[in-house]
């Protein structure tokens, strides 16, 4: 697995090898979901398969809804993915950017598993790293099974955008949950030059991790990092659940250059989705905007322009059109050629600059 994780990263240091090479990761993925058609099925922790498919680099889903892979029925169960042991291969190029010296004082908002929080334990040693999750079942199970491998960190049920843990400041700060913004919070704990990694979501699915560096003002500034990333959101503790999609759009109809299958090009959603609001939300070819009922709905038809039916008081396919050609204007950037600026106001800013200088800026 290891070897699999350097060949498809950039150069990692040889603390973050020697962290995968020492901390196992079956004991913390002892049953994990396979999906099969509409349903996740648990696979469980014996044989040879098992055992091979836990060191590949690949991401385990470990619960859905609340149901834990252990105690699901052999049937499997229907429902939203609520757990996951992330790709190894991507929380190897995270705890690279995160840069973890042994006695540095680190914060985790989502202990999942607990295999992550493991490998920050390795990397700073155990007494300086807490981690927190939002349900009871999740943090008992990772302190379990983190005690097993001969690591005890501060292991907490809290809510990763309220009140901050005691044990702060800290030097470093990850988030294993996707955010639309950086809360406030994490910034106000991290210390002067110290580094924060979290995932920026969007509902179009081209989520980003950034990574960022706290400045002498309170603000942050810092880069994306090149692999695509789409983790499972920060669920605020009493906030709504997300409003569902029409289940069928009957409106304005008309014809598009510019198909659903953009969308699939990670590079291109993140950038896309910068471009709507944040209110918008996808399920597969349709895009859904609550705030104002807006809808549109595109049918792909090969060799020939896709179908757009659009309701509500905007064409929402127009902005994602809007978005393909500045992006394909501008060469297709790649994530990591964008910035994030984070200042001391709330404001935050994501930029990119052109070879010719010219500057293109959205607000999260």
């Amino acid at each position: 697995m290891t070897r699999e994780i350097e060949r498809g990263a950039s150069v990692l240091s040889s603390r973050v090898v020697e962290a995968f090479l020492n901390v196992p990761r079956h004991p913390f993925v002892p049953a994990f979901y396979r999906r099969a058609g509409a349903k996740y099925v648990p696979t469980c922790g014996h044989g040879d398969e098992w055992l091979r498919t836990v060191y590949t680099d690949d991401v385990l889903v470990t619960e859905v809804d609340g149901v834990r892979a252990e105690d699901a029925p052999d049937s499997g169960v229907a429902g939203d993915a609520t757990s996951s042991s992330t790709a190894p291969g991507l929380m190897a190029e995270m705890l690279e950017a995160l840069d973890v010296r042994p006695g540095d004082r680190v914060w985790e908002i989502g202990t999942g598993t607990g295999y992550n929080a493991a490998l920050l334990c390795h990397l700073a040693g155990a007494g300086n790293v807490t981690t927190v999750d939002r349900t009871a079942r999740l943090v008992d199970v990772a302190r379990e099974r983190m005690r097993e491998v001969g690591f005890e960190p501060a292991v907490l049920r809290a809510d990763g955008a309220g009140t901050p843990p005691v044990g702060g400041p800290f030097d470093r700060i990850i988030a294993t949950c996707a955010v639309r913004r950086v809360p406030q919070s994490w910034l106000q704990q991290c210390v002067n030059g110290g580094v924060v990694v979290a995932p920026i979501g969007n509902a179009l699915g081209g989520g980003a991790v950034v990574c960022l560096t706290k400045l002498p003002d309170g603000g942050a500034a810092g880069r994306f990092l090149h692999r695509p990333a789409a983790f499972m959101p920060l669920r605020p503790d009493g906030s709504p659940a997300s409003p569902g999609l029409p289940a069928q759009v009957m409106g304005r109809r008309r014809t598009s250059v510019v198909g659903a299958r953009v969308l699939d090009d990670h590079a291109f959603s993140f950038w896309a989705g910068l471009c709507l609001p944040l209110t918008v939300l996808r399920d597969g070819c349709t895009l859904h905007d609550p705030a104002d009922g807006s809808t549109v709905h595109v049918d792909d038809h090969p060799g020939r322009p896709s179908a757009v039916t659009t309701s509500g008081p905007r064409d929402l396919w127009q902005l994602v059109e809007s978005a393909w050609n500045g992006w394909r204007h501008h060469h297709r950037p790649r994530r990591e050629w964008l910035t994030l600026t984070v200042r001391v106001d709330g404001t935050q800013t994501v930029g990119y600059t052109a070879p010719d200088g010219g500057t293109t800026a959205w607000l999260l």
